[in-house]
């Protein structure tokens, strides 16, 4: 792709719906005075599910990567992405995913001031341990994000026999890939909340840090590495893996 404004512009859109809608649910299922106060986690896995699904398919034009993980998973497994486009595409996705955020907050204004527990507000915006131990917490990105990343390589070549170019992962259409990130909720998600995309934690992390949040105490950023690194891992390893694994399983 030559148009690296068209793949700025295509990425922004794309992740800042997704976090908007992704973040949203969050603050519906734990927010004061709510209508869906209490739905659940799973109300939250399917709920980041459709914000996917929203995201890739309005963001065809650029593959609709909406990840930095997938987007340096791509470039491991050999497509055909050159270092200015990857800048962008990155660039993109933090930048949408810290609109998203602010947009969530604007949305939950009301809720998010009469929401006694810090703790919630932050869990709105970014992910958190269940049980805090930064080593496994690390683990347990870097294998949910080597499943989304290495499957979603599998979609692309399944969509382009030949090699996971961005056309070929929006082949298939946003489905796939929606219905894959509410698995991984389901199965995966408990221990850290699965960030599974470095931009989706750190955008709205920020933003909870800039945004005047009435009581939002810390943003915990002793923490905020391990949703950026433990995917960033987990999605090279699985471009890396791509090559000599999916030919003998597809």
């Amino acid at each position: 792709m030559d148009n690296l404004g068209e793949i700025f512009l295509s990425e922004l859109v794309g992740t800042a719906l997704l976090v908007l809608l992704g973040c949203g649910v969050v603050a519906n299922v734990a927010l004061a005075r709510n209508k869906g106060l209490g739905g659940g986690f799973l109300m939250v896995n399917f709920g980041w599910g459709l914000a996917v699904f929203a995201g890739v398919t309005v963001s065809y034009s650029s593959g609709a990567h909406l990840n930095p993980a997938v987007t340096l998973g791509l470039l491991a497994s050999g497509a055909d992405l050159s270092a200015g486009e990857v800048a962008i595409y990155i660039l993109a996705q933090l930048l949408g995913a810290f609109i998203g955020a602010v947009l969530c907050w604007v949305a939950y204004k009301q809720h998010f001031d009469d929401e006694p527990d810090a703790a919630n507000k932050l869990g709105v915006f970014s992910t958190g341990p269940a049980i805090r131990s930064y080593g496994w917490n690390f683990i347990t990105e870097v294998i949910g994000t080597f499943v989304l990343v290495f499957v979603v390589i599998g979609f692309g070549r399944a969509g382009d026999a030949d090699t996971a170019t961005p056309a070929g992962l929006a082949a298939l259409g946003a489905l796939p890939v929606a219905l894959l990130v509410v698995g991984i909720g389901a199965s995966l998600g408990g221990p850290t909340g699965y960030a599974i995309n470095p931009a989706r934690d750190l955008g709205p992390r920020i933003a909870h840090f800039v945004l005047p949040i009435k009581g939002k105490g810390t943003s915990d950023w002793a923490y905020s590495w391990v949703p950026i690194a433990g995917p960033v891992v987990g999605g090279v390893i699985a471009g890396l893996a791509s090559g000599p694994l999916l030919p003998l399983v597809s």
